[in-house]
């Protein structure tokens, strides 16, 4: 794709993202960023609103200088901030792009990601803010919720966001990887939302579409007894079957 692509393949992404109506999210919350080349991402500035974004409000970032802090054990808010400024691409630029940029660039050494949406989805945030969260989003429990979302998500205890929150999520998906010898669709965050992830605006639409629908399911089965998920033996079947991969490739 062609710089662009990416930004209008960004900008419609976001605005999807954005729509009151999907109630994913309002006013300023959510992030979502795309890949433009092995060191750069384009990401939303800080304080836009998804569901009116513009080209121009995606800025770009350097991966390697927004990073840097992540190994700084002592870093406090004001090196986070000057690192955010610091990683601007365009030195004359003065807003600073999202609280999330590390997490949403840490993420983007997987070669696998393009595109990520960061959201706070209204049934989704109601099983995160409950007392079953984890047990909630531990599961799989349909054929769809598999091909969209993969064979698991990872779930992270609530922690700062920012700083502690991009070093707890990195932790978490390289664990994710070792055990699942794949990068996941979905990080779900306790007490905060949704980070779906995917090659395509496509895919991390469908992944938060989705994840928004199984939240409806599980509140529904909770309410008559609670969830019954699936095994890991049909998990397992559901993910390996061609005609499913093929399904999910049209899908996108």
């Amino acid at each position: 794709m062609s710089n662009n692509d990416i930004l209008q393949a960004l900008a419609d992404m976001s605005h999807y993202m954005g729509d009151p109506n999907r109630g994913y999210a309002i006013l300023g919350e959510g992030n979502t960023s795309a890949r433009l080349d092995k060191d750069t991402i384009y990401i939303k500035a800080s304080g836009t609103s998804l569901g009116t974004m513009t080209r121009d409000d995606f800025l770009p970032v350097s991966i390697s200088r927004v990073t840097q802090v992540l190994e700084n054990p002592n870093a406090t808010d004001d090196d986070v901030r000057d690192c955010l400024r610091a990683s601007l691409c365009n030195a004359n630029e003065k807003r600073l792009p999202s609280v999330e940029t590390m997490l949403h660039a840490l993420l983007y050494a997987y070669p696998e990601y393009n595109f990520i949406a960061h959201t706070h989805p209204v049934a989704c945030n109601g099983l995160l803010c409950s007392v079953n969260a984890r047990e909630a989003m531990s599961g799989r429990l349909c054929p769809d919720h598999v091909v969209m979302m993969g064979r698991a998500s990872v779930f992270v205890p609530y922690v700062d966001p920012g700083l502690v929150l991009a070093r707890e999520v990195r932790d978490r998906v390289r664990r994710f990887v070792e055990e699942e010898h794949e990068p996941p669709k979905a990080i779900m965050l306790e007490n905060h939302g949704l980070f779906a992830l995917g090659a395509t605006a496509k895919a991390v639409m469908n992944i938060t579409a989705m994840a928004e629908k199984m939240a409806h399911v599980v509140i529904g089965a909770y309410s008559a007894g609670g969830p019954q998920f699936m095994t890991q033996q049909d998990v397992d079947r559901i993910a390996t079957r061609p005609d499913e991969k093929y399904r999910q490739q049209e899908i996108g």
